[in-house]
């Protein structure tokens, strides 16, 4: 997650009370990082229960990955309001109380009784979560000295990139050992500890507020186009896309929406998006790469974990710890990337991830039927090397050149627009690995009509082996459907890997960016 550098913290920061020493500052931080825990943590968490949600509750695994883009999206709209809820009521409680209704959005997931109500309270918990990690962030600035400052940003940067590496782990042995609803049930006493440490220290170190004015045109008209665009895509496969009215309305939805909204944003004098920032070259190509970098990414990480549930045999704990390595890797050298990054042009280092996440792709476009273990965690190494450096740098590129007074402005953009591209990802990823599929399956299908003699030897052997012939004809279709499968996964990483190379040279177009030695950005 990018730095977001919210202004009423920065200001608290040196008119403030004295910084925090001893037991209360370290009890202080473990409770702020608490929060920025719990809510990466659910970013990613879900990303192996979905086969086991979707099981339960009965729906497909396509209709279980709301339960991811639905949270996504909700998150993504709620960050530009953060700035405003911030200045109009102190950092202090503004954070307390996303923490606190957080919680309770867990809790609510937690009890859900069908598709629909866990949904519901997913955008609810998404909405709710936008201030924590800003929040967290800031306070954490505030309450230490300045000469520990990077001490404090060391925290919250390492606590960002340990949380995805907890979440598939901790999501597969709860769906493994537990009930898939204490993936969220988990986070109730932790954000209960969090709340009440977090108020009792902090209360009196609130910062100054304003009566701002609120854009809440410009955010109902967010809520409306990214809501219908977000409902078509997840909804558009199993209603046959154009072929249905509601898609045609959802679309035409969005796109009226969407260009209201920009209409608006560019007239309005406090809008809740400030556009006028992709005037800046550096930020408009900059937030292109980064979207559309983690999107591929982001989608990645969805479709591995989900088809070596449903198509490999893989328990959701060994889903995620095939997931895991990324994490330890990018935890091992994030450091030292933010010492590089002071000295070499961000542009190397953007290109460098680039690179590794395209050799992290093309390494498992290469998998096989019989793929073991090992071979599937190599790919994941090198995809930590990308995540090391993909997020500081891409950030350093779009913020470069911006105006201080308009950077937290431009981290919320930033923001907002990278999660949003996420959800959207992850709703297509499923409809272009189904739809890949359906085509494999059918060029499969044709080359094994019912005479060929190949097939006819694959189905005797298995009668030989005891199947009666109904059994033995499920028993090769399965494996048709699983090859299919395959080679779907395999041409969803092939392409990935192609797309972020061809993202280099957009790189390559921005202007020379250094950093300041600011905050490192972590992945959300």
């Amino acid at each position: 997650m990018a730095a977001q550098d919210s202004s009423p913290a920065a200001g608290a920061a040196s008119t403030g009370p004295a910084p925090m020493t001893g037991i209360l500052l370290a009890v202080t931080s473990i409770a702020l990082a608490l929060g920025t825990f719990m809510q990466v943590l659910d970013s990613t968490i879900a990303n192996v229960s979905i086969p086991t949600i979707a099981g339960n509750l009965g729906v497909s695994t396509s209709q279980g990955t709301w339960v991811i883009t639905s949270f996504a999206v909700a998150n993504g709209v709620s960050v530009p309001l953060t700035g405003w809820l911030m200045g109009r009521y102190g950092v202090v409680k503004t954070f307390v109380a996303s923490v606190l209704l957080f919680t309770l959005a867990s809790f609510l997931c937690g009890i859900s009784w069908n598709l629909s109500s866990l949904i519901g309270f997913r955008i609810l918990q998404g909405l709710v979560s936008g201030p924590m990690i800003p929040g967290s962030q800031a306070l954490l600035i505030m309450i230490f000295p300045a000469s520990k400052r990077g001490t404090a940003l060391a925290i919250w940067s390492m606590t960002t990139l340990v949380a995805p590496i907890c979440g598939p782990i901790l999501g597969g042995y709860i769906s493994d050992n537990l009930a898939w609803p204490w993936i969220f049930l988990i986070n109730v006493p932790i954000g209960l500890i969090c709340a009440f440490l977090c108020w009792r220290g902090m209360a009196t170190r609130e910062t100054p507020t304003r009566k701002a004015p609120i854009d809440t045109t410009g955010f109902m008209l967010l809520l409306v186009w990214v809501g219908a665009l977000q409902v078509m895509l997840d909804t558009g496969k199993d209603a046959d896309w154009f072929n249905s009215p509601a898609i045609v309305v959802e679309t035409l939805v969005a796109i009226v929406g969407f260009i209201a909204w920009v209409i608006w944003e560019l007239h309005e004098k406090n809008p809740i998006v400030d556009l006028s920032l992709f005037k800046s070259r550096n930020f408009t190509l900059g937030a292109v790469a980064l979207c559309l970098g983690y999107a591929v990414f982001f989608g990645s990480n969805l479709l591995q974990p989900l088809w070596l549930q449903t198509r490999m045999g893989y328990i959701a704990t060994w889903a995620g710890l095939v997931a895991a390595p990324s994490g330890v890797v990018a935890v091992f050298l994030t450091p030292f990337t933010a010492r590089l990054m002071q000295k070499v042009d961000a542009r190397w280092i953007a290109t460098l991830s680039m690179v590794a996440f395209a050799l992290s792709f093309y390494m498992r476009s290469g998998f096989t039927p019989g793929v073991d273990f090992k071979a599937l965690v190599w790919p994941m190494l090198v995809q930590g090397v990308a995540m090391s450096t993909f997020f500081i740098s891409m950030v350093t590129i779009s913020l470069n050149g911006v105006p201080p007074h308009q950077l937290p402005s431009a981290s919320g953009l930033s923001n907002f627009s990278r999660i949003t591209a996420g959800s959207f990802a992850a709703s297509l990823t499923t409809t272009v690995w189904d739809r890949s599929e359906s085509l494999h399956q059918t060029r499969i299908s044709e080359t094994m009509a019912s005479n060929d003699p190949a097939w006819l030897a694959a189905l005797e052997q298995m009668q030989a082996a005891g199947m009666s012939h109904a059994q033995a004809v499920g028993a090769a279709t399965s494996q048709v459907i699983n090859q299919a499968y395959l080679l779907a996964t395999v041409d969803f990483f092939r392409a990935s890997a192609w797309l972020t190379v061809l993202l280099i040279p957009v790189i390559w177009l921005t202007n020379k960016a250094m950093s300041g030695g600011g905050a490192p950005a972590a992945a959300d």
